[in-house]
């Protein structure tokens, strides 16, 4: 990296396929075999992580796992062990914070961190993100792959870009030239539906977002048109914050158009309780509320939660999401906004007592 004055250094770090990887390391059988890590096919299990043997078939994480078995009939399946995964986890963060305190952990096994200011004393970030990976395989004999940016959305890019076991620089003068050819699907808060949407109006790259009209990137996107065009030239000026346990996780999306069909709302309820789940299964958390938001045509914001037996478990908590709906006025009333989050996270599910007490019907919430 450039050492102008002003520039940050950051690294994003990325540990490659990592349940899987530990899994494959201390199973020598494993290694070179695709190999899943979740619960069982007929049990409505989920892909946690696969290798990158299962990942030539098309196996990737967060699918249902009888949908990774016909894609790869060869498939391994392995039931994951937390306690060693997080153990793992701790000692790859004691090496990234011996480095520097400025440490933002993302899930176990990924994290920002600065390192414009280093133990290493070392000016250039590709250097300190090489010496990372060569501690964290001395350490853990895993790999991990890391992205150096001037800030985080760049770092994140480049960690994904040569993996496994990557290193990708983007340095202050390499910047414009990369991000020309990157398509909409870079940008953060662009999945598959935004991005559908985003082709449509004929805006195919970062370039194209930076072009657009603002009326027309305000109708395919909402309020999410500013932010992405500052992405779409690079800018990212949020800090890396050392890291604090997580007390809750969710995400809500304001409509460029009041929704008012009661089906298009529940598939977008739907869709973000998935992500959720998808966020807990990846931290290895479990959650006992689930929350929803919901903004009607007006500005009147409403939230409904229900808290229950701690899950990660994916399609109850869509059930729990869609049942908390059921209680609001939407469909009935056009809606602008709507949001599904989940919190009281824990580290283990909650073990019903020998006797337990009686419980709340479940349409007692607030």
């Amino acid at each position: 990296m450039n050492d102008r004055p002003g520039l940050r250094r950051i690294l994003h770090v990325d540990m490659d396929a990592f349940y899987a990887s530990v899994e494959q390391r201390d199973h020598p059988a494993l290694r070179g075999v695709p190999v899943a890590v979740g619960g069982d096919p007929d049990k409505r299990g989920v892909v946690a992580a696969a290798s990158y043997e299962a990942r030539t078939f098309g196996v990737r994480s967060a699918i249902p796992m009888s949908r990774a078995v016909r894609l790869c009939p060869r498939l391994v399946i392995v039931h994951p062990d937390f306690n060693k995964y997080r153990t793992v986890s701790q000692q790859v963060f004691a090496i990234f914070r011996s480095i520097t305190p400025l440490v933002e952990p993302m899930s176990l096994d990924e994290a920002y961190l600065d390192v414009t200011e280093n133990a290493w004393n070392e000016p250039l970030g590709m250097t300190v993100a090489r010496r990372l990976k060569d501690e964290i395989r001395a350490a853990t004999g895993l790999t991990a792959s890391a992205g150096v940016a001037p800030n985080k959305f760049l770092a994140k890019i480049a960690s994904g870009w040569k993996k496994p076991d990557g290193l990708t620089v983007i340095a202050p003068g390499r910047v414009e030239s990369f991000l020309q050819g990157l398509p909409v699907d870079a940008l953060w808060g662009v999945g598959p539906v935004t991005a559908k949407k985003l082709r449509a109006a004929g805006i195919e790259k970062l370039i194209d977002v930076r072009a657009a009209d603002p009326d027309v990137l305000r109708t395919t996107v909402g309020s999410l048109a500013e932010w992405l065009q500052h992405l779409a030239r690079g800018e990212d000026d949020r800090a890396v914050v050392a890291g604090h346990e997580p007390k809750s996780s969710g995400s809500e999306n304001t409509f460029a158009h009041d929704l008012s069909d009661i089906n298009d709302i529940r598939d977008e309820i739907a869709a973000m309780a998935r992500d959720a789940a998808g966020w807990l299964l990846k931290r290895a958390l479990y959650a006992r509320t689930v929350t929803i938001k919901v903004r009607y045509h007006d500005f009147t914001t409403i939230t409904r939660s229900h808290t229950e037996d701690a899950t990660r478990d994916e399609e109850t908590i869509v059930r729990r999401a869609l049942a908390l709906l059921e209680r609001t006025d939407a469909g009935r009333v056009p809606v602008r906004l709507l949001g599904v989050s989940v919190h009281n996270l824990c580290e283990t599910p909650f073990v019903p007592p020998e006797h337990p007490q009686p419980r709340l019907p479940f349409d007692a919430v607030t």
